[in-house]
Formats: C-alpha cells, structure tokens, sequence
C-alpha cells in the first residue's frame, strides 16, 4: 500500500508542478523552467514515461538533460529569472506585506540569483593535447 501510495505522491508533484510551469509561459512572474526541472525529477521517481517525454520534449527537454547532466543553465535563463526576481523584490517593496518579509525576501533572491549566476552555461571542454 505504502508504495503505491507514494507513486502517486510522486505523479501528483509531477502533473502540479508541470501544470504550474505551463502556467508560467503566459503568465509574467511565475517561472517555467523551474517548474518544469521539478516535475521531471518528480516523474524521475514515480513516473518515468513522463519523464522521458519531458527529457524528449522538443523546447524543454534540452535544458532539462542539459542541467541533470552538467548543472547548465543558459544565460538566457539566468538572465530571464534575475530580471523576475528584481521585479518581485520591487513589487514587494510596494505591497502591504509585513516588514520583515519587505527585508528578508530580496536577501533571500540575492543569494538565489549569486547561486543561479555561478551555474555553468555551457560544457567546459578542455584544449586538445598535441
């Protein structure tokens, strides 16, 4: 019971979380990409057919093998989520939300985007030998 149980705990992560990154494409502010890593290792766990159709999807699943088999994430992306972050941290500072989350939360996208920024954007190759 309890690993069935957990299959579907997994495939619940996996179709939310996929759900939440196809939201993501029209809607500005929320993310995709990391959406889309999270239901795919999700899938990893309790579902593999869809992680292999995300891992062969023909726009997401380059990022995808690319990030589970080196840590890349593309400049494009990097770019794309810093700007985000830079925008909810204003939003933020406009809003009615308590002082304390007006303070920690830029802190905490700092660290995100410094972490984010340190992130390979392409596979090192070493100089030939001669």
């Amino acid at each position: 019971m309890w690993h069935l149980t957990r299959i579907l705990l997994w495939r619940v992560l996996a179709v939310v979380s996929l759900l939440l990154g196809l939201i993501g494409i029209p809607l500005p502010g929320l993310p995709t990409v990391p959406f889309v890593l999270l239901s795919a290792w999700a899938a990893g766990k309790g579902w593999p057919a869809l992680e292999q159709r995300l891992l062969t999807h023909p726009k997401y699943g380059p990022a995808l093998v690319q990030w589970r088999s080196h840590g890349i994430v593309s400049r494009r992306a990097k770019l794309l989520a810093s700007v985000m972050m830079l925008a909810s941290a204003i939003a933020l500072q406009f809003s009615a939300a308590p002082f304390w989350l007006k303070l920690l939360l830029p802190l905490f996208l700092s660290a995100v985007a410094v972490w984010l920024w340190r992130r390979p954007e392409a596979i090192k190759t070493l100089p030939a030998q001669h």
